[in-house]
């Protein structure tokens, strides 16, 4: 039973299959936490409500762990709900009135003291993967308006310890979901986002130890927040040896008006806990998104090439069929049309919101061109950005107040484009119709949807007065019904989420989102980092990595086909280099990764990851996947530069089965699963940029002698 409830004691514990998260009413009837950690096996285990300690100069009320902590009477620590009333009052306090459990979810429903407001803190439950979900819904049930001008997701508390912590992800353009850890102190550490967008500087995930947690031993508390535009993780330490994590919509520049009747849900935050270290919770998360989150998660993805570096905007017909006839040779699955093939787009400076096919570039449509590709045994996928506006575009002529402004302000501009206010109906209406039309009209399988600016002069000049700071919720929400609507209406078609790169990578999206474009960053040496970053929070599946031109772009590094190839292969491979400059022989040796990655693809996209060797520690990066059936284990394993003839240190995999035998497929080896961890596996990686792959299979056989030594 996934919720215990305990109803003499006014608590509830939050049960999955290894951990337990209790709350319960206080004496004031305030909800307070209660424990969070291992599964406990009694009622009394659990310490009380009231158990707090008082300090000199700080009232009980003052270090409460309330979960929902309103700002009220004597709460000093981040709010999780800060509400302005008619009155002017901006005092918040929350009494328990009633619990309801269905299922896997339990409802505690909460009313301020004097004030008509309601408040509901949403608990779900997800034992397998040891995860809970958290969320507010906030009802106005007076008669006169109220503003909200804070509300978090989820307020986490965590043991009293001496020491913590915080992991996160941190990075910029080409060089996303950058890893870092630090200890706590007194005082916050903020991780946020105040640009529009989830960001390439910061990602909502976070993670907590006591200082002394490794990737597959020690405990973790962890998770992260569903949520693609405006927010904020305060990671708050005081002096009484607490930490409390607050998780939600960023309150800067944020107010949201709530009439008599109407009701404000916040995004969902997931939590969990593990005592098996950042890999399992890795996996757990990994498990969860696959499961319960991801669109289409059951379902592979396709090996894909996209033309971008290949033609930039110079596209048209006659070159994406050379370079389709090039792919489908390779075995490529899908072939996308990215940026240039509508209006007057020639380059980055004009086109933007004028989403009609450049017949210049496409004298008969796009239909010859999709036909054609389609013929070659390949899906159809094309680029779009449909929330920004070139101002040298007939949309914005047309329509110069569908931006985001400020009536007396300049309007900056970013990669020579505004961003459209997804606020206003009328915009929505156009962004939602232009891709139902170009979806219904046309056979496409794959849209690439692009975002490449922050927001600035956040203006809404024809808002109803006092929702003009709503934006930062409003246009977030405004794209997840588009998306839903359009994947209601087209179910064939899969989409991939990108903003300049990984600027657009959380669980919000990823409820709609079939994949993630990771970066613009697709230089094979820093991919090990971004990737590895990336890992901690988010699954293989939904990381798009492209193998590209043998000198990169950013870095100017010249590295072999095959370390870019076994670079990208760790997620969703994609192709972007210019396939015109292969010659014969690296036309053959891709086709043969690419004939490579399809065999061990349900490895990698949907197995357990485990990461044995992080690229900062040493010149050695690897990266193991199991299959979920645990049959079949791959092992990435990349040389960055070796030094003084030295060779490579032995990689020991991680989660096979101990007593069960595993043929080493390039060499033909067999030994017990115990036998690779505790030995490893001797690679002979020689030279700057040398990589291998080793794929285990469980041998299923019944070796007599092998299974008495076991037993023995």
């Amino acid at each position: 039973m996934p919720i215990i409830s305990m109803p003499e004691r006014k608590a509830w514990v939050l049960r999955t299959n290894h951990t337990d998260y209790a709350i319960g009413v206080d004496e004031s009837g305030a909800l307070q936490h209660l424990y969070w950690g291992e599964k406990l096996s009694l009622p009394d285990d659990y310490p009380g409500a009231d158990c707090r300690q008082a300090w000199i100069w700080e009232p009980e009320d003052g270090i409460s762990r309330e979960e929902t902590m309103p700002w009220g009477k004597r709460n000093f620590a981040e709010p999780g709900l800060k509400v302005e009333f008619a009155d002017r009052t901006r005092d918040l306090v929350l009494h328990f009135t009633g619990a309801h459990i269905e299922n896997d979810t339990l409802r505690i429903e909460l009313q301020d003291a004097l004030k008509s407001l309601q408040v509901t803190a949403c608990y779900r439950v997800f034992g397998e993967f040891d995860l809970i979900e958290r969320s507010l819904e906030v009802k106005n049930t007076g008669d006169a308006p109220a503003n909200i001008e804070q509300a978090m997701s989820a307020i986490w508390h965590l043991p009293v310890y001496s020491s913590y912590r915080l992991t996160y992800l941190t990075g910029h353009w080409g060089a996303e979901t950058q890893l870092r850890r630090e200890t706590l102190h007194e005082g916050k550490k903020i991780i946020e986002a105040r640009r529009g967008i989830t960001g390439h500087t910061s990602n909502p995930f976070f993670a907590v130890d006591f200082g002394d947690a490794a990737e597959e031993y020690g405990h973790v508390y962890f998770g992260g927040l569903a949520f693609s535009g405006h927010w904020k993780i305060v990671a708050e330490r005081t002096p009484y040896q607490t930490l409390q994590l607050a998780a939600g919509i960023h309150d800067f520049d944020f107010r949201w008006l709530l009439k008599p009747g109407e009701t404000f849900v916040t995004p969902v935050c997931v939590g969990g806990f593990t005592a098996d270290g950042y890999g399992d919770a890795s996996r757990k998360l990994h498990g969860y998104q696959q499961e319960h989150v991801q669109r289409n998660g059951g379902e592979l993805r396709k090996v894909l090439y996209n033309s971008w570096e290949a033609t930039y905007f110079d596209v048209n017909e006659e070159n994406q069929k050379r370079l389709a006839e090039k792919a489908a040779k390779l075995g490529v699955e899908r072939f996308v049309v990215d940026d240039g093939w509508f209006g007057q787009r020639d380059d980055d400076t004009a086109g933007l919101g004028d989403w009609h096919v450049n017949r210049t570039k496409f004298p008969n449509g796009l239909k010859p061109l999709i036909d054609y590709v389609t013929s070659l045994g390949m899906d159809f996928g094309i680029w779009v950005e449909p929330e920004m506006v070139n101002p040298d575009s007939e949309r914005y002529r047309q329509h110069p107040d569908w931006v985001y402004h400020f009536p007396d302000r300049p309007r900056s501009e970013g990669r020579n484009q505004l961003v459209l206010n997804l606020a206003r109906e009328d915009v929505q209406a156009f962004v939602f119709q232009t891709l139902d039309e170009l979806l219904s009209t046309h056979e496409i399988s794959f849209v690439k949807w692009d975002m490449n600016r922050y927001f600035s002069e956040p203006g809404w000049p024809c808002a109803e007065a006092g929702r003009e700071r709503e934006i930062w919720v409003r246009h977030v929400n405004a794209l997840y019904d588009i998306w839903r609507r359009l994947q209601e209406k087209h179910p064939h078609v899969q989409f991939e989420s990108c903003a300049g790169g990984g600027g657009r990578v959380d669980m919000g999206i990823m409820r709609f989102a079939d994949q993630f474009w990771t970066s613009d960053n697709t230089d094979a040496l820093d991919r090990l980092r971004i990737q590895w970053g990336y890992s901690h929070a988010y699954n293989s599946k939904s990381m798009v990595c492209w193998v590209t031109e043998t000198v990169n772009y950013m870095n100017g590094r010249r590295i072999p086909l095959k370390f870019r190839f076994h670079s990208a292969m760790m997620g969703t491979l994609g192709i972007g280099m210019n396939l015109n400059h292969l010659t014969p022989q690296e036309i053959e040796e891709a086709a043969g990764y690419i004939a490579q990655y399809k065999q061990i693809r349900p490895v990698v996209q949907e197995g357990h990851c485990y990461r044995l060797s992080p690229p900062e520690h040493s010149d050695l990066t690897s990266v193991q996947y199991v299959g979920r059936d645990g049959l079949q284990a791959v092992v990435f394993v990349f040389r960055h530069a070796q030094q003084f003839g030295h060779p490579a240190f032995p990689v020991r995999p991680c989660g096979l089965e101990p007593y069960m035998r595993y043929r080493n497929e390039e060499t033909g080896e067999v030994r017990s699963g115990q036998g690779w961890m505790s030995r490893g596996i001797q690679l002979k990686l020689t030279g700057d940029y040398d990589s291998a792959i080793v794929r285990l299979l469980q041998v299923q056989d019944n070796d007599k002698e092998f299974h008495s030594f076991e037993k023995n």
